[in-house]
Parts: structure tokens; sequence; C-alpha cells
């Protein structure tokens, strides 16, 4: 999503930095491609003229005009103020009395339903017991589509068609909440294809007479400032505690999700990842600012990491690479953990460093190339994915058929395998134990 910003931003600092010592031009030469970059990310334009004005004040201190590393500060500076533009973490609240009441609102098309399962899988898995709610009674498909949802990841839905007003949907769900000792209730309102006043004053009415303890507007981030001007006139009409913003895989700009938090002042709470039910992450701002200035987001690798992989099978799998005995099974083992941290740019992007060459990287290592090296392991025997030495010249015809793919493929692939077994050999072996203890350490 912040691609194009990344790469405007990274080439500008780039250029900061071969100056030993910095003017005040320089300064404002560089603050000026910022402007620019940020505006051409569809950043509202009074947050970038209040932004820019705050980093300016700064970078012309003493801070950074008698510091060893002027480059060095002025990007420090920049990364203050994103995150401070940006707001700070905002968890849910969860401190009312059970059942807590969340509220969903957002026009239609934002993604309203699928992140009321979203959201309900991630509550489950910190120990509540949520309850969904098929409150849209003008779109029958949303009501269908959350109870797919709901039986897709094993959590109840409260539905009543229909013909029964939302309101009473709602009453109806809380009571049942109460009496099946459900611990968080998901309202999914009805959205509209644009803002009226009879969208306004249902969710109004709903807010009212429910009290819940969050209403979150669920606006879509590929709409630029639009999701801005959304969120401003639910605030304005329903009053928000916060915001989630979907589509962040997209390739919108990024605007939205620098400028909301100013303009509203209601906090981003969680960002939608992708399409599928696990792709959510709460907003945090200082690892937001780091992946948009190019610095990777290592924290939210890391959790990623610990929640898909075995850790069992991490410590099984450092082990056998200490003793040289790491298969092809264990290699397809660990490729397959891997894919479920998402698509292979959003995990290079985490990583500092090498955010600047994700393109690059991509397409050396695609997520086509993950599927052929599965494709080809799969076709495989046991004993050839156990032993890859037994096998010949017949063998990988046989493998080349069953998986769809060519000779010189099967030999690339076992070529490159071979490469990998001989550098963790000297990894492993040339340090001694030393080395092997800070191998293993890395699985744990």
């Amino acid at each position: 999503m912040f691609e194009n910003l990344t790469a405007k931003l990274q080439e500008t600092f780039d250029r900061l930095g071969k100056r030993g010592k910095l003017t005040d031009q320089d300064i404002d030469t560089a603050l000026r491609q910022v402007r620019l970059a940020l505006l051409e990310a569809d950043v509202n334009y009074k947050v970038v003229k209040e932004f820019i004005a705050r980093v300016k004040e700064r970078a012309l201190g003493a801070q950074v005009m008698h510091s060893l590393t002027p480059a060095q500060q002025v990007i420090k500076i920049v990364h203050e103020e994103l995150i401070a533009t940006l707001g700070e973490a905002a968890p849910l609240d969860l401190s009312g009395p059970s059942p807590n009441v969340i509220m969903l609102v957002g026009l239609q098309g934002s993604g309203k339903t699928t992140m009321a399962a979203k959201l309900a899988l991630r509550l489950r898995k910190s120990g509540q017991r949520p309850l969904l709610v098929a409150a849209d009674t003008y779109r029958p498909a949303a009501i269908t589509q959350l109870e797919t949802l709901g039986r897709q990841i094993d959590i109840t839905v409260h539905s009543e068609g229909t013909q029964t007003p939302p309101l009473q949907i709602c009453l109806n769900a809380i009571q049942r909440a109460r009496e099946g000792a459900y611990t968080v209730v998901l309202l999914d309102t009805a959205g509209r294809l644009q803002i009226d006043e009879q969208m306004m004053n249902e969710v109004h009415e709903i807010r009212q007479r429910i009290r819940p303890i969050e209403v979150l507007l669920i606006a879509d981030a590929m709409t630029g400032q639009e999701a801005v001007n959304v969120a401003d006139a639910f605030n304005k009409r329903v009053g928000l505690t916060g915001i989630i913003l979907t589509k962040i895989d997209g390739d919108a700009r990024g605007g939205a999700a620098i400028s909301i938090r100013q303009v509203t002042g209601v906090p981003i709470k969680f960002l939608g990842t992708g399409e599928k039910v696990g792709d959510l992450e709460p907003f945090h701002p200082d690892r937001l600012a780091s992946r948009i200035l190019g610095m990777g987001d290592m924290l939210t690798l890391i959790e990623k990491a610990q929640t898909e992989f075995d850790q069992e099978q991490a410590a099984q799998t450092a082990q056998k690479m200490i003793e040289g005995t790491f298969n092809l099974e264990d290699f397809l083992n660990q490729l397959q953990q891997i894919k479920r941290l998402g698509p292979l740019g959003k995990v290079l992007e985490m990583i500092p460093g090498l955010s600047q060459y994700t393109g690059q990287l991509s397409e050396q290592v695609t997520d086509e190339q993950f599927k052929m090296i599965e494709a080809i392991i799969q076709s495989m025997t046991r004993e050839e994915r156990r032993n890859p030495k037994v096998i010949n010249a017949s063998r990988k015809r046989r493998i080349a058929r069953g998986s769809g793919h060519t000779v010189q493929e099967v030999n690339q692939l076992l070529n490159q395998f071979r490469q990998m077994q001989h550098m963790m050999k000297q990894l492993t072996g040339g340090g001694g134990k030393h080395t092997r203890r800070n191998l293993f350490s890395l699985f744990q």
C-alpha cells in the first residue's frame, strides 16, 4: 500500500545522506520532496502542511545542524512526527460488564461483514466468547454471508431474517448473550452505498438504546480521502470510538491511514491486511511509521511467526540442521509454515533493509516458485524426500511428470537444496558448540 511513498521518501533521504553537513536549503529541498510524496500518497493537505511545519521547526534546530549524522537526525524527526500524526495505539476496550457490545458501522462494500468475522475470531483467540449478530436487514446477502463465515470459524451467529427491525434484533441478541454466557456481542449493522439521513438515524438509535462500549467504523482504505470524509461524518453524527481500515493490502496510496486520526481525532484500532479471516493486525503507529520509511517491521513479523509456526516442530528442525539430517521433507514443512505468514512480498517488507528490494526479491523468489517447489517435493516418495541422493535420472523424469514441471526444474531444486545443506554444515560445523547453540536459539 505504501510502496510508492516509501520509495520516494527513501530516495529523498538517500540524497540527503550524501551531504556531510546540511544547510537550510538542503533541508528545504528535502522537505519539499517529502511534501510532494505525501500529497501524491493522497494524505490530507492540511495534515501535510502541519506535519511539514513541525518537522521543519525541529530540523532547522541545533539538534540537526550540529549533529555528526545530520541526515539520520532528519529521518529520526520525520519518523517521530509521523508516529505523532498516526496517533497512539488504542486497543479494544472490553472493561465493561459482560457481555461487552461492539457495534460495527460503515458504508456498503467496505468489508464490514467480513470484518465482523475477523474480529470475532481474534476475540476468541484472546479467550473471549463472541456472538455475531446479523443486524443488516436491508441486504439479505449480508445475513447469509455472516452465517456462512460463522460456520467456517465455528462462531455462533444470531439472525432473525429481514422482517424484524434491526434494533429489536440487537436487543434480542444481547439477551441471548446474557443467557448463553457470551462475553462479547458484535453487531453487524446495515451499510448504504452513500451516507443518508435514514442510515444515520438508524445507527444513532441503535447506539442510543444499546449503548455499546465500542462503535467501530469499517472504512475502505482504497477510497483514499473519501474514507476520511466518511469517518468524519460518522463521528459527528454517531460518535465513534475507533476505526478499522480494510483493504490495506490493495494498491491504495495510503493517505487515509496517515490522515484519518489527525482529521477526525478517532484512533485506528485495526488494519485489515487480506481477504482471509485471519488477516487482521492491531494498529501500531510506530510500526506503521517504520514500514512507511522503509525500516521494516520485525515485531509484527515475529508475532505472526509465533502465532503461525509450530514451535515444537521448529525446534526439531533446528536440531536436524545442527545434526546435518535436514531433508526435503523438513524443507517442505518449513516452506508451508512460511506461507502461513502471508504473501512473500508482505513478509519481505517487514524485514529491515529489504523493503527497498522487495520488488527485485519478489521477482527472484515468487509465490509461484513456492508452489513449484511444493509440487515437485510432493511428487517424490517418502524415501526420496528423506534421502535425495537416491533420485536418479528415471526418478527425476517421474517426479517431473507428476509435478507438471520439467526435469531441469527438478535438477535446479535438488542443486539448490544441496547448496543449502552445504551452507548449513558450514554454519553449524565451523563455529563449534557456541555457533550451534546460537543457531538453535533462533528457533525457540
